[in-house]
């Protein structure tokens, strides 16, 4: 008689986990390979005939089925310290990382793949899988600014203190203007996205002139407030808060969230708000506009329209950014604060010692 087929166990969680592997695109051939293995095995399916369906060896079969029936889903991984060792020398590594952290000793400024070989005698693909292995990446940088405001953390909590607990019988309103939106004519359409072809635009463009957006993002629902105007100061300002005035219930205070533009504190501006009790205005502090999150949405609309568009005027520009802004007011999408406030000082103190440490004076 023949052996009966040992038919391979398993539990719904982990057949789910096993098909998903099987279809995501993100998933290494490898890892698909040996999901699909086991699940033809807990179908009945005879080792052989696995092998011969999927184009891999018996033995092949009979390893990842062994390992699945004895470690579950952890068994499909490979075992550690398999695979090729490292041939290349300690110390040659070392050298790989820690210039990478220096300013090179030619006129570039920075180190590439290929002149980081040159220096250590090693091929640009080494270079790359120990900088990637140890996470360095010599051609990224962010922006970043200590803020020397003296009263920082005071403003710092005032402002996260909004987000985390608003007030009863109030709105919070995210508040500033976006300048300069230049309306830009591309000389020639672009063609257009498809398939192993990417869209493409002219780099030369005519300039049509600039708009001003001023917007109040609704902490709690999403929903904006906003106008345009050709100009930025005090009185357009002025005209942007007494629209608020009108368009919000009158039951309730306002709390307004603004950086410290002069505009915002303006004489005449301060007469109004004087006048206007249920306004009340927090500053964030100074080079930390990345507190208030307005910014965020200004950065969308950036992405989604005046960066990707082509504007033979600046009307044409107000249409679009007017646009934009109705339909998502349709269906708001509200920012929500999940940093952890202390976690972010943490932050702040290590950057200002990195600093000191290069020899720069930071309070």
């Amino acid at each position: 008689m023949a052996r009966p087929i040992t038919i391979l166990e398993m539990t719904e969680e982990e057949r789910s986990e096993l098909e998903r592997r099987v279809r995501a695109l993100c998933t290494s051939k490898r890892d698909s390979m040996r999901a699909e293995i086991v699940l033809l095995r807990t179908q009945g399916m005879r080792q052989v005939d696995v092998a011969k369906q999927l184009g891999v060896s018996l033995a092949t079969v009979n390893k990842w089925s062994q390992r699945f029936d004895l470690l579950g889903l952890p068994g499909l991984q490979d075992a550690p310290g398999r695979g090729r060792k490292e041939t290349i020398p300690a110390a040659t590594v070392e050298a790989i990382i820690t210039k990478a952290t220096q300013r090179p000793a030619f006129k570039a400024k920075r180190w590439s793949n290929r002149t980081m070989a040159r220096a250590t005698g090693v091929s640009p693909s080494t270079v790359n899988r120990i900088w990637r292995k140890n996470e360095i990446k010599p051609h990224r940088v962010e922006t970043f600014k200590i803020s020397r405001d003296p009263k920082f953390e005071e403003k710092f909590w005032d402002v996260i203190g909004l987000y985390l607990d608003p007030p009863e019988k109030a709105l919070v309103l995210c508040c500033d203007e976006k300048t300069q939106c230049q309306a830009l004519e591309r000389t020639q359409p672009g063609l257009p996205l498809g398939v192993g072809h990417i869209r493409t635009r002219t780099h030369d463009y005519t300039r049509h002139g600039t708009v001003t957006l001023f917007a109040a993002l609704n902490y709690l629902d999403g929903k904006l407030i906003s106008r345009t105007d050709q100009k930025h100061t005090h009185v357009e300002w002025l005209r942007f808060l007494k629209q608020i005035n009108r368009e919000t219930p009158k039951d309730l205070d306002l709390h307004l969230i603004v950086d410290n533009y002069s505009t915002h504190k303006q004489a005449d501006v301060k007469k109004w708000l004087a006048k206007h009790p249920r306004f009340n205005v927090h500053f964030t502090p100074t080079s930390s506009s990345w507190m208030n999150l307005i910014e965020r949405f200004f950065a969308d609309l950036t992405q989604d329209v005046v960066r990707e568009g082509s504007f033979t005027s600046v009307g044409e520009l107000v249409r679009d950014i007017e646009a934009y802004l109705a339909e998502r007011n349709l269906a708001p999408k509200p920012y929500r604060w999940k940093a952890e406030g202390e976690a972010i000082l943490r932050k702040i103190k290590r950057a200002k010692q990195a600093l000191r440490q290069q020899g720069y004076q930071i309070s």
